[in-house]
């Protein structure tokens, strides 16, 4: 007989590593949506989503698994958009153009572009803390409270800043198409 016994092999071990990057992967869509949301140029967004993944991979053991991972990502995306935002108000803009790669596609996707481009340009307009709650509330569906304690601001403020850009979003988009429908 043989003193050889068969040891069955242990699953491997997730490391936090490794659920930090899956996380990232499987909400980079959303990390990109709301990079734009808060008004970061298209051309930046891949750069700001790598400096979240290196934040974020230095923060992950304190992240809950109990709570939503999504206004988790946010606090974040907030936090270095604002960041990149006072960073560019510095900078002296040197004649950049940024050309959109997007072929043309067919009616509704024109129509849902403009719409969407709307949308954005009257966003950028509304100052980054209120268009902040707005994005968080009301497109990405995070309850206020959640919102509150993400971005660190008292509820009352989150209700205030929620109510102001609404109302500036709503004539921002109405005077976009008014500018659009006069020319």
């Amino acid at each position: 007989m043989s003193h050889l016994r068969l040891v069955p092999r242990a699953a491997p071990q997730v490391t936090l590593d490794d659920a930090c990057l899956g996380a990232f992967q499987q909400e980079l869509a959303y990390v990109y949506r709301s990079f734009r949301r808060l008004g970061t140029s298209p051309s930046e967004v891949e750069d700001l989503a790598q400096d979240l993944f290196l934040a974020l991979r230095r923060s992950w053991s304190e992240y809950d698994p109990n709570r939503p991972l999504r206004p988790y990502l946010f606090g974040f995306a907030f936090r270095i958009a604002a960041a990149d935002q006072r960073k560019r108000k510095r900078e002296v803009a040197f004649g950049i153009v940024e050309v959109d790669d997007n072929g043309p596609g067919p009616e509704e996707e024109l129509q849902s572009k403009q719409a969407r481009a709307v949308v954005l340009t009257a966003l950028s307009r509304i100052p980054l803390p209120r268009r902040a709650v707005l994005v968080m509330h009301e497109l990405d569906d995070v309850p206020v409270a959640e919102v509150a304690s993400v971005l660190s601001i008292p509820l009352f403020t989150v209700y205030s800043r929620l109510r102001k850009a609404r109302r500036e979003l709503q004539a921002g988009i109405r005077r976009l198409l008014r500018e659009a429908g006069g020319e």
